[in-house]
């Protein structure tokens, strides 16, 4: 069962996004917040697999509340989905930046979103790979002096390095296999060992990893 902990300062969008939730199998609200900081709280006091986390709350912002739920090691388990009728893209980055393991609009289908809840819950991607590889490749453009080499990158092998570049590159774990010639499910360990020994989160923050430490120019 994927609990999800929803955080949004209307009445109507908590509501909906509760009923949605709670008509789908496998899936579980157990929390609501209306505010930044009552977010957090909870969080900590429910320990969710999904927080779905608006940007524009009072007290403290969703991109603030999101930093502090995804560096709180009380809630290591706890992924987070910035959810916003807002598409700017320093919104984007800096939700990213925060450690939110993926970006949708309010206008996503209800069958998006819970795919989306889904995937995330699982450690994948939220965005597709043509969305991440462009969002993460403004995200290091604009932001010049970040191209530092992550401290424990010697510790991958040759192999997780290629197959983080993929990643990074926006293919899937399917397209790596065929590119590699290797099965689905080999290219999906490599990218959990990566991931396991460089502390990510989950794949958004492995990409953001490989351009950070300048594997992708």
């Amino acid at each position: 069962m994927i609990s999800v902990l929803i955080a949004d300062d209307q009445d109507l969008i908590r509501l909906g996004l509760r009923t949605l939730i709670a008509d789908e199998d496998g899936l579980t609200c157990v929390g609501e917040a209306a505010d930044g900081l009552a977010t957090v709280a909870t969080a900590i006091r429910t320990r969710p697999d999904i927080v779905l986390m608006d940007i524009r709350m009072p007290g403290i912002d969703g991109l603030e509340a999101t930093r502090r739920i995804t560096g709180d090691p009380r809630l290591a388990g706890t992924r987070v989905i910035v959810l916003t009728t807002f598409e700017h893209d320093q919104y984007v980055f800096d939700a990213l930046r925060n450690g939110a393991s993926g970006f949708l609009l309010k206008d996503t289908t209800p069958a998006e979103l819970l795919h989306a809840i889904r995937t995330v819950a699982d450690g994948g991607a939220l965005m597709s790979p043509s969305v991440t590889r462009t969002l993460l490749r403004e995200f290091v453009t604009l932001r010049p002096g970040t191209r530092t080499p992550h401290p424990r990158l010697g510790a991958l092998t040759d192999r997780e390095r290629e197959i983080m570049v993929l990643a990074a590159e926006g293919l899937t774990n399917d397209e790596i296999g065929e590119r590699l010639r290797i099965s689905t499910a080999t290219a999906r360990t490599h990218v959990s060992r990566a991931m396991v020994k460089l502390g990510a989160r989950d794949r958004a923050q492995l990409v953001v990893f490989a351009y950070r430490s300048g594997l992708i120019d």
